[in-house]
């Protein structure tokens, strides 16, 4: 982590400076979209409510199709509502941040007994269901992702979508994975809220494995 600080931090405060953010007290939010390859970082600046996207980055490697994960060695990318749940400085993949996959709703939703775990974005360009950007970018996100905690954000978000889901592409995917149409129903108003106002509104699951917007 020393590294990617020494290397990394004044580039990180120069994407601030160049979209008149204040770096002081910032919120992350990350947005995956499967298709498109892309892992949007927002910010929400102190005393904002509002989150303005800051970056993006590229995946550089993928595995799977879109859908949800569903079992251990599916390689499948999971698609759903998520956080970051670990820091990881000494990663197989140089730096990784691990994501909270199985959660409540994959744990209804999935195998039972091997839903599949350790989904990370990490360096390296290698993936069985995680979600690899090399170790150059990494090193970025996990400066932005430690500043945010230490900004004393206890929860950092990731929403995993196969697609933006517009109407037109929630169709289009259904048209070809229609087992999982019903899934991506219930994650669209979570997109669609985002787009509008960018806020980050409470999220329930229910016992059926459904999202709920509070």
């Amino acid at each position: 982590m020393k590294v990617a600080y020494q290397e990394k931090e004044h580039l990180v405060k120069t994407y601030f400076k160049k979209s008149n953010f204040q770096y002081e007290g910032f919120h992350v939010f990350m947005r995956a979209f499967k298709k498109e390859e892309l892992l949007e970082i927002w910010v929400k600046e102190k005393n904002k409510s509002t989150y303005a996207l800051l970056t993006t980055y590229a995946f550089c490697a993928s595995s799977g199709t879109p859908g949800p994960k569903r079992r251990e060695g599916d390689l499948q990318i999971p698609e759903g509502i998520y956080h970051i749940v670990h820091f990881n400085p000494a990663s197989n993949f140089f730096l990784s941040l691990g994501i909270s996959y199985p959660n409540a709703s994959d744990k209804v939703l999935s195998d039972k007994e091997a839903p599949g775990s350790a989904i990370y974005i990490h360096g390296n360009c290698v993936t069985i269901g995680c979600i690899p950007i090399t170790d150059d970018k990494i090193k970025e996100l996990y400066i932005l992702a430690v500043e945010a905690r230490n900004n004393g954000q206890t929860k950092i978000p990731i929403h995993i979508f196969p697609d933006r889901l517009t109407n037109e592409s929630l169709l289009s995917l259904a048209n070809t994975f229609a087992r999982h149409a019903e899934f991506w129903k219930n994650l669209q108003p979570i997109y669609f809220d985002f787009e509008q106002t960018h806020k980050l509104k409470s999220i329930s699951i229910d016992a059926k494995g459904n999202y709920r917007l509070e």
